[in-house]
């Protein structure tokens, strides 16, 4: 077998279908492979350099093939799309995975640690405890309105909700045990839910945004950064003409929510005129509405983030000029 340059491998649940050229580009590798033989055979070539999917159980792969001796780039799905040729197979994915890591401009996914995916799991356990607590929530007062029992909106108003319910002895008695049930199942979410975000923000404070973004150096700049995050506008311009639209939204949905609601909070503070804002902000509200400011806020955010994690540096309000509206 010829040097092999560069393999395309597609993922499955049982079965891997591998491509490789070497280096005038002419295919010298197509084989499928069990999950139990993956290892067992890139143990047995020379360090090569290797494209998957960032998708469910990429970054283990990942992990495991550089422990070989391989170098391991990882591709989002929508930058494969472009260079799958018609009648999708494995195959022709493997092919197209092979092609698109070629690219000089091709962007690829960094790969996550044990660490920073067990980070992920607790986020991702914390928005599903959250889903299911409103749920609950829901399902409580929708029940208890059959009864014509109403009350106001806010979490804080079901526990005396369930209180009422468990006293009034007017409702059937089924009613109340199934009440008392859903009552029992909503304060352990409660209990899980404080856990989980006791656990949470301790990560938080000691790895600022690296769970989703591990390492801040591959992005040239901190407007690089704020548009992974999905902050910056599209653009669809033509003919020298420059359009841009609403916000891309390419990036991780979790990260720009939680900048967003952060933007959300001061802009309400410097609107009450609480906190110190900049005049950045205040320039920028009189003349935008608040969600679009909140926006801008977000990106500003993301951008002096980005600057803290590849310094190293600590914040100061101070030193950062429009930066003092995060001090609100």
């Amino acid at each position: 077998m010829n040097q092999i340059i560069r393999i395309g491998m597609d993922t499955s649940k049982h079965f891997f279908q591998l491509h490789g050229v070497d280096a005038t580009e002419r295919p010298v590798l197509r084989r499928r492979l069990r999950r139990n033989e993956v290892l067992a055979f890139f143990a047995k070539l020379p360090p090569t350099v290797i494209g998957m999917e960032a998708c469910g159980a990429g970054h283990y792969w990942a992990r495991e093939l550089r422990k070989l001796g391989h170098e391991v780039k990882l591709i989002a799905p929508q930058h494969v799309k472009a260079y799958i040729k018609r009648n999708k197979n494995d195959g022709r994915d493997a092919e197209g995975l092979c092609e698109a890591m070629s690219r000089p401009t091709m962007q690829f996914v960094p790969v996550k640690s044990e660490e920073q995916q067990a980070a992920l799991m607790l986020a991702g356990v914390r928005q599903r405890l959250i889903t299911r607590r409103t749920q609950l929530g829901n399902a409580i007062r929708g029940y208890a309105t059959e009864f014509g029992l109403i009350t106001a909106k806010g979490l804080e108003k079901l526990e005396p909700l369930l209180a009422r319910i468990a006293q009034d002895e007017s409702l059937p008695e089924l009613a109340r045990e199934m009440f008392a049930m859903q009552g029992r199942d909503y304060a352990q979410l409660q209990v899980e839910l404080k856990v989980i975000e006791a656990r949470l923000l301790a990560w938080h404070r000691a790895n600022a945004l690296v769970m989703k973004a591990p390492d801040p150096r591959l992005f040239p700049s901190g407007r690089h950064f704020a548009a992974w995050i999905g902050l910056t506008p599209k653009d669809h311009s033509t003919a020298g003409k420059t359009r841009l639209g609403k916000i891309t939204r390419a990036g991780d949905e979790m990260l720009r929510s939680v900048l967003v609601a952060g933007a959300t909070a001061v802009i309400q503070q410097a609107r009450r005129g609480r906190g110190r804002a900049s005049p950045w902000l205040l320039a920028l509200l009189a003349r935008k509405p608040p969600k679009l400011a909140a926006v801008a806020l977000a990106n500003k955010i993301a951008r002096i983030a980005w600057k803290l994690m590849t310094t190293g540096e600590s914040y100061d309000g101070a030193r950062m000029p429009g930066a003092s509206a995060l001090a609100a």
